[in-house]
This record gives structure tokens, C-alpha cells and sequence, in this order.
């Protein structure tokens, strides 16, 4: 395997796409960047008091997004994942501005929860790093929002995500560009508020070495460096010095401050409070410079998922041990759903995004009878749709609700969010699998095949299994009556 993946972070400060190139050497894979861009855009600068990102902040947004989509145009979407955080997630009118965000980068955009991204953003450090039993912190410092990471080896053990970034402190508590030992007083007083929720359980696990990750670690790191502030790494004393530094200066100047770059000049105190009251809450006083980020962590996480070891599969079997799900049950639905689905579209990837997400919804559909068996098909879609799933996005847990909370009732009550003719039928192939295996047994044979054409659906049912089967058949016509009159032209045809 020899090929190019690309990955688009859309962070609450800067937009940012990289290209990988993925080898795979005796069943390890490597990840070798070869093409990046990044742009500054301030998004979270956008946000008003109403949580309205402003028309230039957009505007902005949309001429880097029509310029990345012009290296991306000959990439096939499965090779593409991009990503928003913070200020996408937060944004009121982000559904208007959405549609057209991904018309000018012509890919879907996926707005991740807080705790997805960290995940992400550790998956990408720790790919940079030896290999280690021992466990590791990693901090990210975001636009908007802030990430804080344990984890062992390859897989985060603790991850949190707090509303505070570089971007959204500086605008706060340095307004004007004006710093004064007040203000930075304050805005560490602020931060470490937020860092107090979370700062008992990571210690009590601990960790032997602490990374910094993007634009304000990288950033620190340079500066305290090359202007001797510190010899090695981000240290305790050399954040005291710079502090000290910008209070005498009254501002940031970027000729006193070697290793600087402009574009991190007006949110650097922002960052710097932030990271000087993660190391006095956390009693860190030596962090490097972690090389990987959320980017590569995309990167890395897509080519998981060509090579069949997708983080949503894993977390499928966790949530069907979590929530009791009767595994020979959901098995026999998958299979069944399934076999429908591929009949319905034979040319079909096994990857397709819909058919993978019919393959989940058939796995995790009984998951709300752990609430109640009654209604157990909308307890199942609201665990799904607002529970902690690594490896899925927002976009990802929204489509999975949506057909385990169409696949049993009134289609009603989910026809305004089907979006696509995929979408529907998924939905009808899980319907139907789940009503022929009401009985909890194995279904021999094929006794229903169903074929689409437009709006016309014909279910042709085996004669002497529908004869033998009167439940199954009475269910068949309610599920006839349910398809009319969401709009379909559903006949069931024994043969």
C-alpha cells in the first residue's frame, strides 16, 4: 500500500491541511507528510456576544476552504477527512454557513466533539514518538478550545476538552493588546478555574513526561528558546521570564521576541496565561514540543480505517458490551440488513459510509433496552446520538441515530432528517430485517427479497413461509401501510 490521504483541520485560529503519503512495510504503516498549508483565519475572533460568527470572519473561512479544495480536487472523498472544533461546535448560525464551508471545499466537513478531538490530537503525538510502556501528558492549546490528554502508548487513557484557547484570552482579557501583571493575574486565575475540574483524577494517575501540541506550545517553545528564555524545552522559569518580558514591554513586539511569527503575535498572551496555569495547576515544570497534532492524527486515523482496524468499530463493541446487546440477535439483523442493502446496490463498497453505518445501526439498534423496552428504539437513538463514541464524528452519531430511530415505529417521526435516497434505504432494509427476526431465531432461506425502483417498492414475499408465519405477514402489511404513507409506493407480492 502506497498511496495519498489528506487531512483538513479547521481550528477555532487557523485552517490547516496536510497530505500524507501512506507506506506500508511488513504490516507497518508510516505517515509521511509531503504537502501542508496553513492559513490564519481568527474564526473564534468571529464570534460575537450571540455566539454569531460575523460575514468577514466567514468570508474569510470561505476563500481558504475554496483555495485548499483547489489541491484536493483530484482526491477521491474517501481519502479525505476534515475536521472543525470549537468555534464550529459552538457557532449558532454554523448550519447556514456550513453547506457553503463545504461547497467551497468540495468535501463533507465533520464539526468533532470536544473529547474526539483530543482523542485526535494524542492519536497524532504519540505517532511521533518512541515507542514507550510509560505514560505521557499532552496538552493542546487551541483557538477556542483547550485539550488535555493521558494516555499509554497508542491509546488515551484520560481526555478532557475545556472552553478556553489562545484566541478567545487574548480577546478577553487583553482586549487592546495592552498587558499589565493584572491582567495576566487574572487570565491564569481564569484558566486554572477551568483546569481545577479535571486536575484530581490525572494526577492520581500520572504521568513521566509532558508534550505540547500546535500552534501555542510550538510557538512558546520557539520563542523561549531562541530568545534564551529557556535552554531546553518549555520550562516553568522560562513562561515566568517571558511574562515578566511582555508586562515591562506593555504589549507584544515581535522584533524583542526572537522565533515569534506574526500571526501568533495578537493571541500569544492568550496562550501564555493558558500554559503557565497548566503548569502551575499541574506542577509540570519541564514540557517538549509534541511534532504530531490533530491533523496527523486525522491522517492516521483514516488510513485505520482503509486497513479495517476503524476506532468506530471498536467502539461498537464496547457500547454492545456496555449496553447488554444480545449479540446473536444483532448479528442475525446485520446479516440480514445487509444481504437486502448489497441486492439493492450491488456496485457497492463495503466501506460506503452508509452501508458501514446500516452495519453499526444493526449492531447497536436493542442498545435502549437497557432503559425500557418500551419505546426502546428512541431510548437507543438519544444514547447514540449524544454519548461519547471515539472515532465518530457529530455528522457520524447523527446518521447512526437517525436509522436506529427510524428502524421501528412511525417513519414519521424521522422523515424530515432523511437527506439522502441511500438513507431511506437503509432504513427499509433494517425495518424489514428487524421484523423478520422479531422471533429471535435464524431465518432460513431468503423468504423476502425487495427491489427499488424511484418511489415503487415490491417486497416479494415465499408463499408458503408468509402462510406459515401470520405474525410476520400482518407486520409485512403495517410496514406496506407505514412506506405509503411516508410518500413510497410499497406492494408486498407473495410468490
Amino acid at each position: 500500500m502506497d498511496h495519498l490521504l489528506a487531512a483538513v483541520d479547521l481550528g477555532s485560529n487557523s485552517f490547516r491541511l496536510s497530505i500524507g503519503r501512506v507506506v506500508e512495510e511488513n504490516g507497518t504503516r508510516h505517515i509521511f507528510q509531503i504537502d501542508r498549508l496553513k492559513e490564519t483565519v481568527r474564526l473564534a475572533a468571529g464570534l460575537n456576544s450571540a455566539k454569531l460568527l460575523s460575514d468577514e470572519a466567514i468570508e474569510r473561512a470561505i476563500n481558504v476552504l475554496e483555495r485548499f479544495g483547489e489541491r484536493l480536487r483530484s482526491f477521491h472523498p474517501d481519502r479525505v477527512r476534515a475536521v472543525a472544533t470549537n468555534t464550529f461546535r459552538v457557532a449558532r448560525n454554523v448550519p447556514d454557513f456550513l453547506p457553503r464551508a463545504e461547497a467551497a471545499l468540495g468535501f463533507p466537513i465533520e464539526v468533532i466533539a470536544g473529547r474526539e478531538e483530543a482523542r485526535l490530537i494524542y492519536t497524532g503525538v504519540s505517532h511521533t514518538l518512541p515507542i514507550t510502556t510509560e505514560r505521557r501528558l499532552v496538552i493542546d492549546i487551541g483557538g477556542g478550545s483547550t485539550e488535555v490528554i493521558i494516555g499509554k502508548g497508542d491509546e488515551p487513557v484520560l481526555m478532557s476538552s475545556l472552553y478556553m484557547g489562545c484566541v478567545s484570552y487574548s480577546q478577553k482579557f487583553f482586549p487592546d493588546g495592552v498587558i499589565d501583571a493584572y491582567a495576566m493575574k487574572t487570565a491564569e486565575l481564569a484558566a486554572r478555574r477551568e483546569f481545577e475540574v479535571i486536575t484530581k483524577p490525572y494526577r492520581k494517575l500520572g504521568w513521566a513526561e509532558a508534550f505540547g501540541s500546535s500552534g501555542t506550545a510550538k510557538a512558546l517553545y520557539a520563542i523561549l528558546t531562541d530568545g534564551r528564555l529557556s535552554q531546553n524545552g518549555i520550562t516553568r522559569e522560562g513562561l515566568s521570564r517571558l511574562k515578566q518580558k511582555l508586562i515591562r514591554a506593555g504589549r507584544v513586539i515581535p522584533d524583542d521576541l526572537p522565533g515569534i511569527k506574526l500571526e501568533r503575535a495578537d493571541v500569544l498572551t492568550g496562550g501564555l496565561a493558558i500554559m503557565s496555569a497548566f503548569f502551575d495547576e499541574f506542577e509540570v515544570d519541564f514540557m517538549r514540543p509534541g511534532e504530531g497534532a490533530l491533523r496527523l492524527g486525522v491522517l492516521v486515523d483514516l488510513s485505520g480505517r482503509e486497513k479495517a482496524s476503524d476506532r468506530r468499530d471498536q467502539s461498537v463493541k464496547v457500547f454492545m458490551k456496555r449496553y447488554n446487546v444480545d449479540i446473536r440477535q444483532a448479528a442475525r439483523v446485520k446479516r440480514y440488513a445487509l444481504t437486502l442493502f448489497d441486492r439493492l446496490f450491488p456496485d457497492s463498497n463495503p466501506q460506503d459510509e452508509v452501508r458501514h453505518t446500516l452495519s453499526w445501526a444493526a449492531d447497536l439498534h436493542e442498545v435502549g433496552m437497557s432503559i425500557a423496552q418500551a419505546g426502546y428504539h428512541k431510548h437507543s437513538s438519544y444514547i447514540l446520538h449524544h454519548a461519547d463514541m471515539p472515532g465518530f464524528s457529530r455528522v457520524d452519531q447523527a446518521g447512526l441515530a437517525l436509522l436506529v430511530l427510524a428502524h421501528n415505529g412511525k417513519l414519521g417521526k424521522a422523515q424530515s432528517l432523511i437527506r439522502n435516497r441511500e438513507q431511506w434505504m437503509a432504513i427499509l432494509c433494517l425495518r424489514l430485517a428487524v421484523l423478520l427476526c422479531r422471533r429471535r431465531e435464524d431465518v432460513p432461506g431468503q423468504p423476502l427479497t425487495v427491489s427499488v425502483k424511484g418511489n415503487s417498492i415490491v417486497a416479494t414475499i415465499n408463499r408458503k413461509w408468509i402462510s406459515n408465519h401470520p405474525l410476520t405477514d400482518f407486520s409485512l402489511h403495517s410496514e406496506e401501510a407505514e412506506w405509503n404513507k411516508a410518500g413510497f409506493d410499497f406492494k408486498l407480492i407473495p410468490v
